[in-house]
């Protein structure tokens, strides 16, 4: 049987993951115990809030080590769901932080000389595929999945970039590199298209 561990570091509704999960017939339990971490076959890292207090909270638990090791070692699939997307960056604006440094791509702020975009960019929105691989199978451009958040992020390399959204400018809301998965959205709140992406993540 499939060992899900979703990773609990103080930062947003881990159980509303854990049901969604529970929708497509995939049991997972909810840990920051190291050694289920080390032990899992896939890993999801989610979270709503502020960035430097996400990189406070992984480094007081510690949990920074042995998710280095689960995921740059051992390689275990891991998806990160909004603010825990972008804790795999290498920086943020916000706090003036840097990230997990798992994946070359920066978070900044949305920034609008249009009045009319508020920030945070909250709703429903669609995907612009860049790059079709086995977590966007059966996703297309006609699918809406949910957004909340106030920082965007951008990847150097155009290859790590499944999908963009458009929200006043393109940013990057669905990343790939190797082992290493991330959503912008919350596929737990996207209603079908959403437990599409985490069946696929369970299916890699």
């Amino acid at each position: 049987m499939l060992n899900l561990v979703i990773i609990d570091y103080g930062m947003g509704n881990l159980r509303s993951v854990q049901k969604a999960l529970e929708r497509i017939g995939t049991k997972s339990i909810i840990s920051s115990n190291p050694d289920e971490i080390l032990k899992a076959d896939k890993l999801i890292l989610p979270g709503v809030g502020h960035f430097k207090k996400g990189m406070e909270n992984l480094k007081n638990m510690n949990l920074i080590d042995p998710l280095n090791i689960a995921v740059l070692n051992f390689k275990i699939p891991i998806l990160g769901i909004c603010l825990g997307m972008q804790l795999m960056t290498d920086y943020s604006e916000e706090g003036n932080c840097e990230g997990l440094k798992w994946i070359s791509a920066k978070t900044t702020k949305f920034s609008f000389e249009h009045k009319d975009l508020k920030i945070p960019h909250m709703g429903w929105n669609n995907l612009l595929i860049k790059n079709e691989r086995k977590l966007l199978e059966n996703i297309n451009e006609n699918d809406f999945f949910y957004f909340v958040h106030s920082y965007k992020i951008s990847c150097n390399n155009e290859e790590d970039v499944l999908a963009k959204t458009k929200y006043g400018v393109e940013f990057v809301s669905v990343f790939n590199n190797r082992n290493i998965f991330g959503c912008q959205f919350h596929p737990e709140k996207s209603h079908d298209a959403g437990l599409k992406i985490l069946k696929n993540f369970i299916e890699l």
